[in-house]
């Protein structure tokens, strides 16, 4: 590791995690081929609830080969659904799945995605690695997302400001460019997990990237010339406006790819209606087919619950 980014780095993704995150991790791997790193990552990261999805990153070696392949190459990740029973609990994980060297051209801003870095700058844990090589390039290219996060907060936040108005504007940047349905001041629960984390991540980045003109009484202000922040806006317009079409196309190929898309629907479904859908082997194999008349049958479920309670 070099530099104080990656120091940051590699001091949290290297920290403990969850004992079940961990565990889980390493049951997933023999379902992936050539696995390299495993990434934990999201809200159960923060809060250790795990009740609800852990969220993982796989990182192989290379993409499987045919058509899927194809797909993968153009539109990473993959996704899948996975339930496995760890003493005596059922524990739930959504794993993306790209190449390593997807990632790290990913985490350093190349093309015109912007969902790895803006992920990969929030806190994230190594709980697998195949080498000690592996396990630093991981943690160079998470240093790279921050990096590159940076570099873009400081043309899209304030002339100057508090750290947390920085990332507050990028965050909101990233929700409208990822065709992201988020709840106003989703951003501002991110930040207010650990403030101190993200200002000293910032001030890093900004020293390593020669951006850092000022910091004084808990505000910073960026090291930008007029040309540079044109320029960095100008690339920020055009993820911008790709961003949604990109998006929506990783959408429809989910659609048809997504393993265990039937599942994952009908835990969301049953957590959030408390209605159980009935899973049949068509229905697993056939998830898009099939949710018009899951959702047709809920709709009548929910009708005939409703007017029960109305007539008691």
């Amino acid at each position: 590791m070099s530099g104080a980014v990656a120091s940051l780095a590699g001091e949290e993704l290297l920290a403990p995690v969850p004992p079940q995150a961990a565990a889980l991790a390493h049951r997933l791997l023999d379902r992936f081929e050539a696995p390299l790193a495993v990434l934990f990552y999201g809200s159960i990261l923060r809060t250790g609830d795990l009740d609800g999805v852990l969220d993982f990153y796989v990182l192989t070696q290379h993409v499987r080969p045919g058509l899927r392949g194809l797909a993968t190459r153009l539109l990473w990740p993959d996704v899948s659904y996975h339930e496995v029973e760890l003493d005596g609990q059922v524990l739930r994980a959504k794993v993306a799945t790209m190449t390593l060297a997807q990632f790290q051209a990913a985490t350093r801003g190349q093309g015109i995605d912007t969902t790895i870095w803006a992920r990969f700058v929030q806190p994230a844990g190594l709980v697998w690695s195949a080498n000690s090589a592996v396990a630093g390039q991981v943690v160079e290219a998470v240093a790279d997302a921050a990096r590159t996060a940076a570099r873009f907060a400081a043309a899209l936040g304030p002339s100057e400001g508090p750290p947390a108005a920085y990332w507050s504007a990028l965050f909101q940047e990233t929700y409208a460019a990822e065709f992201r349905v988020e709840k106003g001041g989703r951003e501002r629960s991110i930040l207010a997990f650990d403030v101190e984390r993200y200002h000293r991540l910032l001030v890093a980045c900004w020293r390593e990237e020669g951006l850092l003109d000022i910091e004084a009484d808990g505000a910073v202000q960026p090291a930008l010339s007029q040309t540079d922040r044109k320029r960095i806006q100008a690339a920020w317009r055009l993820r911008r406006r790709m961003g949604r079409p990109l998006n929506y196309a990783r959408l429809v190929k989910a659609a048809f790819t997504f393993e265990g898309a039937a599942r994952y629907a009908a835990w969301k479904i049953e957590r959030h209606t408390g209605m159980p859908v009935a899973l049949t082997p068509w229905r697993e194999r056939h998830p898009v087919l099939a949710a018009p008349g899951v959702l047709w049958r809920l709709w009548r479920q929910r009708q005939a619950r409703d007017g029960a309670k109305k007539g008691v």
